[in-house]
């Protein structure tokens, strides 16, 4: 079952002299994650390092790291938590040591999993809006059955001879 976020997350940690804080938050689209990076990426930073998911779409941004180093490594993180509907920004300020491409992807993928690990989460639930016509007769039935049955659509037409009809 996936998760998201209830609220913005943050981590820090120090890597050879190189200082990371991860950050991240729920989001709800593609427009608003973009809005979250663009808000809290710093300028002053050597990287801000990002990526998101959003059920099927997802994005990521090595932002001059060496190729597959940091952005990619985020989005792992993120999979990883089984988290969607979720933007992580990694920030780099370089201490002056190179940590090598090994190094880089540890450093960017751990601090997000890092950071998404001490998050609070919550389930995501899918949900279906269901309207539901029967009479006040039935609706004891009705009530019963909802919560007992899966097949819930199948065993309301059964039930009422085709009077109880569930729609989308």
């Amino acid at each position: 079952m996936p998760f998201t976020l209830t609220g913005l997350c943050e981590y820090r940690e120090e890597i050879r002299k190189s200082r990371f804080i991860a950050l991240a938050a729920p989001i709800a689209s593609a427009v608003e994650a973009q809005a979250f990076i663009e808000q809290h990426s710093d300028l002053n930073a050597s990287h801000n390092c990002w990526a998101w998911k959003l059920a099927d779409q997802y994005r990521s941004s090595d932002d001059g790291e060496p190729g597959g180093t940091a952005g990619r490594p985020i989005l792992a993180a993120i999979e990883a938590q089984d988290c969607d509907q979720v933007a992580v920004v990694v920030i780099r300020w370089y201490g002056g040591i190179q940590l090598g491409t090994g190094g880089l992807a540890r450093a960017y993928g751990g601090s997000a999993n890092k950071c998404l690990q001490g998050a609070e989460k919550i389930a995501l639930i899918s949900r279906v809006p269901l309207r539901c016509a029967c009479s006040f007769s039935e609706l004891a039935l009705v009530k019963l059955r909802v919560a007992q049955i899966a097949t819930l659509q199948t065993q309301l037409a059964d039930l009422s001879r085709g009077r109880i009809l569930l729609q989308r």
